[in-house]
């Protein structure tokens, strides 16, 4: 899409008709019908149903999408989650070459009434179960939105029992109930703003954000320049010995465990007190065994 983001009428209708034995493998009955009429009918049933707009320029010749940066964003999630849903039903009987990871249900079965209750502003209730508690609890909330963190999503909601902000799992949460309750969203709060120096899901509460210096082997830096950790990322130094980048977060419990998960392939240059405790956990470790 970035590559050619414009294209002509002849060229969309090349590339359905390029995909047509593709499309036929899904739907036997499927005939293509593809005319100027209908690309213009399928343009305004695309921005009703997916809220996508899909413009004509006339300087560029083209057929474009426009979208700001999150919404682009939104665009590829969505995207990739279809291609996704087509591939496995194309290949339900093509069990041997598709091996999914096998895990439980993350709880999305209430995203609907969860995202009801967050535009709607409508306090909720929920049964929840902490890790590291065996009883369950019951919270009252007002949710403020969803946020996804390594395949996980969570809600992020002001508890009524201490009135701080908190995340909550979704796979932990079970017996939701929306309350007609309404709340009124706290004028000095941004959960994009709260979250902005943040690498997951725990919140900073209070601490100040960090230059942090990273380096790692070159096959390693492959990984982190093609997916790097965080918006901020900087690459610093890119050669045949290392790959060092720059970052801009707070030091939360999410960040190291991060960190951790590199072991021998990365080196902590920049803040002492980080690389102090990453080469501690290291240590701890090593006596394990």
């Amino acid at each position: 899409m970035k590559l050619k983001p414009y294209s002509t009428y002849e060229e969309l209708q090349a590339y359905i008709e390029n995909q047509f034995d593709y499309l036929q493998v899904q739907d036997d009955t499927l005939n293509i019908g593809f005319s100027k009429r209908t690309l213009q009918r399928d343009i305004k049933e695309i921005r009703n149903v997916f809220g996508i707009d899909i413009e004509f320029s006339k300087s560029n010749k083209g057929y474009f999408i426009s979208q700001n940066e999150n919404e682009n964003m939104n665009f590829q999630r969505m995207m990739e989650a279809f291609d996704m849903f087509n591939s496995l039903n194309l290949a339900q009987d093509l069990t041997p070459f598709i091996h999914l990871e096998k895990r439980r249900p993350q709880g999305t079965e209430n995203l609907y009434g969860l995202l009801h209750s967050i535009k709607n502003r409508l306090k909720i209730e929920f049964t929840y179960q902490k890790f590291w508690d065996d009883e369950l609890s019951r919270r009252i909330v007002e949710p403020y939105a969803l946020k996804e963190f390594k395949n996980r999503w969570y809600i992020i909601a002001k508890d009524s029992k201490d009135n701080d902000i908190k995340s909550f799992a979704l796979d932990r949460l079970t017996q939701l109930e929306i309350s007609k309750q309404t709340f009124v969203y706290p004028k000095n709060y941004s959960v994009e703003e709260n979250y902005r120096y943040c690498f997951g899901i725990i919140s900073p509460n209070g601490e100040s954000p960090q230059d942090i210096i990273l380096a790692f082997d070159p096959f390693q830096g492959k990984y982190i320049k093609t997916l790097p950790l965080h918006d901020s990322q900087v690459i610093l130094i890119d050669n045949s010995e290392e790959i060092r980048i720059k970052l801009r977060l707070c030091l939360t419990h999410d960040f190291l465990m991060e960190l951790l998960s590199f072991g021998e392939y990365l080196k902590v240059i920049e803040p002492k007190a980080l690389a102090d405790k990453v080469k501690k956990s290291h240590e701890k470790a090593y006596k394990h065994y």
